[in-house]
């Protein structure tokens, strides 16, 4: 059957999609917008996101989803591999100079996932001052203790818990799971939207800086994590989240001398505008495998 421009089928426990293009699920899964993904053996990648379990391979054009069915993919994957937009599109508008022409063609795979926002909201507040090997390995603990158990194949996995589920937590259980020091911050994020002093909805309606400072009253949160909730989670895509890394990057790249994170800022939106979430990706992804900036 066709879907929106693809054609798609069933086989037993397991979706095709064809003529998916722009997509490499090495670049979407290693780009570091998400933590639940793992690398199998043979190349596929396997993950959990909004309480399912699902298996990922693609070649030459079509998609494999097992432990998935048609309803899935029309109520889930398709929005959330951002599959609805048009990826040549929006490379033409990045590849502005060399430099990106080089970064999209470097990661030409990359999509931006359309995740569930409290679930970005907190792998983000765990994301800082951390390695991604030790925020997978909280991420999926944090699961493990509060979240749903899913199954897959006959293997189990878990949810990413709900804001009730989390909320329920105790700060000495939690610590188990290596969160350290965010231990506090996920609490206090968990205690803020349960009772409804914050809505993550809302962000969508509101208009980018507003948004980010909506994000900013949790504890934890400064303008970095705030931007990569809002583009991971694909309420907005003009924010260009900057940590002192990517602040070498583009100083490296771009600057060519000291900049501040406001100049980082407004150059971003200035030169690539409403793009600009889809251009920290491929820069991000293209600098980190490249040890650009690396001190």
């Amino acid at each position: 059957m066709e879907f929106k421009g693809y054609k798609i089928e069933q086989e037993n426990n397991k979706v095709i999609v064809e003529k998916v293009m722009d997509f490499d699920p090495v670049h979407v899964f290693d780009c570091g917008q998400c933590f639940r993904w793992i690398r199998q053996p043979d190349g596929s990648y396997t993950g959990v996101a909004y309480g399912r379990a699902v298996n990922v391979k693609y070649r030459d054009g079509v998609l494999e989803l097992s432990n998935a069915d048609i309803e899935d993919f029309k109520d889930i994957w398709f929005d959330y591999f951002d599959l609805g937009r048009d990826y040549s599109y929006i490379k033409e508008k990045v590849m502005k100079d060399e430099i990106m022409k080089e970064a999209v063609e470097f990661g030409s795979g990359i999509r931006l996932l359309k995740q569930n926002i409290w679930e970005t909201l907190i792998s983000f507040i765990i994301s800082a001052n951390n390695r991604i090997p030790r925020i997978m390995k909280t991420v999926n603990e944090i699961s493990r203790f509060y979240g749903r158990e899913v199954e897959m194949n006959g293997e189990k996995y878990y949810a990413f818990p709900s804001v009730e589920e989390l909320s329920r937590a105790a700060l000495e259980e939690l610590e188990r799971t290596g969160a350290g020091f965010r231990c506090k911050y996920i609490m206090n994020a968990a205690k803020m939207v349960y009772e409804g002093q914050i809505s993550l909805e809302d962000v969508c309606s509101m208009d980018t800086v507003e948004a980010r400072n909506h994000l900013m009253k949790f504890q934890g949160v400064g303008p970095k994590v705030a931007d990569c909730t809002l583009l991971y989670s694909g309420a907005k895509y003009d924010v260009f989240p900057t940590d002192v890394w990517v602040k070498r990057v583009m100083e490296e790249l771009y600057f060519k001398r000291e900049a501040s994170f406001g100049q980082i800022q407004e150059f971003a939106r200035d030169y690539f505008g409403e793009y600009a979430g889809f251009a920290q990706q491929y820069l991000f992804y293209y600098a980190r495998e490249n040890k650009i900036g690396a001190k």
